[in-house]
C-alpha cells in the first residue's frame, strides 16, 4: 500500500455513530446478482487454475500447494481478527467513516501479516515439515499480502452496497492469477513460479481496488490508533466464530500431510477444490438472506416468515447438490484433473456429497442464529465439531490409508459425521416458533428425493454425463414437487424478496465472516 494514500488522524476516542439512512435504490436483487456474477466468474477461473496446477504439477506438488494454502489461510484469518465483518457493519451504519475504517484496517493487515510470518514458519518447523515446505509456507503468507489488502476494500464496497466493485476486485485477482500462473508453468518454473505469480496477481487486484475506491465517496484513507483499538475490540466478538469456521481445514491439511503420502494429499486437495465450488450456492443464498433475517429478528412472526422463504430453496438445493455430487463425482474429477493422476479423488468427492447436503442446511441455520444474536452458541457447536472431527481423523485417516491407500477418505467421513452433529446442535439452538419441525420435515423430504433419484439412476443402464446430469435434475425436481418440498408460491415469494429494496444488504453471510479464500 502506498503510504501517501494514508493520512494520519488524531488519536481521539471513537464516538458512537448514528446509523446512516439506507442508500436509496439499493436492492437485494442487485446485490445478489453481483454476488452470483462474481462467484460464477471466480469459480470458473478457479477451476481452470486448479486444473492447470493439478495437470502440470502432479498430485504431489498440488498437495503441497494445498498445504501451504491452508497455512496461509489460517494465518490470515488470525490477522483479520474479525475486522472484515466488523468493518462492513460499521460502514453500513456510518458511511462517512469508510476512509478511516479502511485505512486503519489496511495498516493493521500489513503489520499483522509481517508479524505472523515468523510464527507460520515456526509452526511448520515444529510440525516436522521439511525446509522446502517451511519456506513455501512463509513465502505464501508474505506474497498474499497484496491480495489480503485488496480484499479489505470490500469493507467499503459492501458497506456501501457496491457489490459489483467487490466482485470486480475478486475476478481481477483470479484472472491475473490464472494468466500469470499459466505463464510460470509454461516457463517450467514449477510451484515456486506459481506462488510468485499469486503475489503479482494480488498487486494487480490491489491496484484495481484503489482505482475503484475513487468511485465510492467515503473520504481519503486515514489511520487512527483509536479506530485500530475499536476494530480489534469489536472484532474480538467475531473472531471466535471465524476461527472455529476456519481451523478445521487447517487441521485437516496438517493431519493429512503428516499421516499419508504426498500423492494422497494431492487427491484430497483436488476433491477439496471442487467441494468449495459446490458450496458456493449455499453461501450466496445465505448472504442474500442474512440482512432480512437480521432486520426481522425482533419479530418472531416476521422472522419465521423470512426463514421459511429462504428455507425451502436452500434445502431443495442441498438435496440436488448432494445427489449430483454422489453420482457424478468421477466425471468432475476426470474433466478437471484427469483420471490417471487423480482418479482416487473421485470417491472422496462422492462421499462428500452426503456432507454437502447437511452443509447447505447448516449454512442457513448458522446464518439464522447469527441474525438472532446467538453467534456465541453457534461458535460453541463449531468448537465441539472441531474437537470431535480432529479426534476422528487421527483414527480414520490411518485406517483408510491402510485399507484403501486413500487416507483422504478419513477426512471426508469425519466431515460427514461432524456436519450431522452441527445440524443437530444448530437445530436445537433454534428458538421456539422458528418451525424446527418444518425444517426437519423439509430435510426429510429432500433426503428422500435425493435417495430415490440416486437409486433410480443406479438401476438404469449407464448414461453419458450429457444425458445423466440433466436427467438427474429432472427426476429430483419431479420427486420434490410431488413431495411438496418446493412450491411455485415459494419461488414467487423468493423472487419478490429479491426485488425489495435493502439499504444494508451488503453484509455477508454469517458463515463467511473471515477474509475471502486464497486462490
Amino acid at each position: 500500500m502506498n503510504s501517501s494514500n494514508v493520512q494520519r488522524v488524531p488519536e481521539t476516542a471513537a464516538s458512537p455513530s448514528v446509523p446512516a439512512e439506507p442508500v436509496q435504490g439499493a436492492s437485494l436483487a442487485r446485490n445478489a446478482l453481483h454476488l452470483v456474477t462474481g462467484q460464477v466468474l471466480t469459480m470458473v477461473l478457479g477451476v481452470v487454475f486448479s486444473a492447470a496446477l493439478g495437470r502440470t504439477l502432479g498430485a504431489g506438488d498440488f498437495g503441497l500447494y494445498f498445504v501451504i494454502s491452508s497455512f496461509a489461510a489460517f494465518a490470515l484469518v488470525v490477522v483479520d481478527w474479525g475486522q472484515q465483518y466488523f468493518g462492513i457493519r460499521e460502514v453500513a451504519r456510518a458511511p462517512e467513516r469508510g476512509g478511516e475504517l479502511l485505512g486503519t484496517g489496511l495498516v493493521l493487515r500489513a503489520v499483522g501479516t509481517a508479524l505472523v510470518c515468523l510464527p507460520t514458519g515456526l509452526s511448520a518447523w515444529a510440525l516436522g515439515y521439511d525446509r522446502r515446505t517451511i519456506v513455501f509456507a512463509v513465502a505464501f503468507v508474505a506474497l498474499n499480502l497484496p491480495l489480503f489488502l485488496a480484499q479489505n476494500f470490500g469493507v467499503v464496497f459492501r458497506g456501501r452496497d457496491r457489490m459489483g466493485l467487490d466482485a470486480t476486485v475478486s475476478v481481477t485477482n483470479r484472472a491475473a492469477g490464472l494468466v500469470l500462473a499459466l505463464g510460470a508453468l509454461g516457463l517450467g518454473l514449477g510451484l515456486g513460479g506459481v506462488v510468485v505469480a499469486q503475489g503479482l496477481a494480488g498487486m494487480v487486484a490491489l491496484a484495481m481496488a484503489l482505482r475503484l475506491y475513487r468511485r465510492v465517496d467515503t473520504g481519503p484513507l486515514q489511520f487512527s490508533a483509536a479506530t485500530a483499538r475499536e476494530i480489534l475490540t469489536g472484532g474480538t466478538a467475531i473472531v471466535t466464530m471465524t476461527l472455529t469456521s476456519n481451523v478445521q481445514p487447517y487441521i485437516d491439511a496438517v493431519l493429512l500431510s503428516r499421516l499419508v503420502p504426498k500423492d494422497a494429499v494431492g487427491w484430497y486437495a483436488a476433491a477439496k477444490s471442487i467441494m468449495g465450488t459446490l458450496l458456493a450456492p449455499s453461501l450466496i443464498l445465505g448472504a442474500a438472506a442474512f440482512p432480512r433475517l437480521s432486520r426481522s429478528a425482533a419479530d418472531p412472526a416476521a422472522f419465521r416468515q423470512e426463514l421459511t422463504l429462504a428455507r425451502r430453496p436452500m434445502i431443495w438445493m442441498a438435496g440436488l447438490a448432494g445427489v449430483g455430487t454422489w453420482l457424478f463425482a468421477d466425471v468432475a474429477i476426470h474433466v478437471v484433473y484427469g483420471q490417471r493422476a487423480f482418479g482416487p479423488a473421485g470417491i472422496i468427492l462422492s462421499v462428500f456429497g452426503i456432507g454437502l447436503f447437511l452443509t447447505f442446511i447448516d449454512v442457513l441455520l448458522g446464518t439464522s442464529l447469527t441474525a438472532l444474536g446467538r453467534s456465541t452458541a453457534f461458535a460453541t457447536v463449531k468448537v465441539g465439531a472441531v474437537v470431535l472431527g480432529s479426534a476422528l481423523e487421527l483414527w480414520l485417516i490411518p485406517h483408510f490409508q491402510a485399507r484403501t491407500g486413500n487416507g483422504g477418505l478419513g477426512v471426508v467421513v469425519s466431515l460427514v459425521l461432524c456436519e450431522g452433529l452441527i445440524f443437530a446442535g444448530l437445530l436445537i439452538l433454534m428458538p421456539r416458533g422458528t418451525a424446527r419441525l418444518g425444517i426437519l420435515a423439509d430435510t426429510a423430504r429432500a433426503a428422500g428425493a435425493a435417495l430415490g433419484t440416486a437409486l433410480l439412476l443406479r438401476l438404469l443402464p449407464p448414461l453419458s454425463p450429457w444425458l445423466g446430469i440433466p436427467f438427474c435434475v429432472l427426476v429430483y425436481s419431479a420427486v420434490t414437487a410431488a413431495l411438496g418440498l418446493l412450491r411455485r408460491s415459494d419461488l414467487l415469494a423468493l423472487r419478490r424478496m429479491l426485488g425489495r429494496t435493502s439499504g444494508r444488504s451488503s453484509q455477508t453471510s454469517a458463515v463467511e465472516t473471515g477474509p475471502a479464500p486464497l486462490p
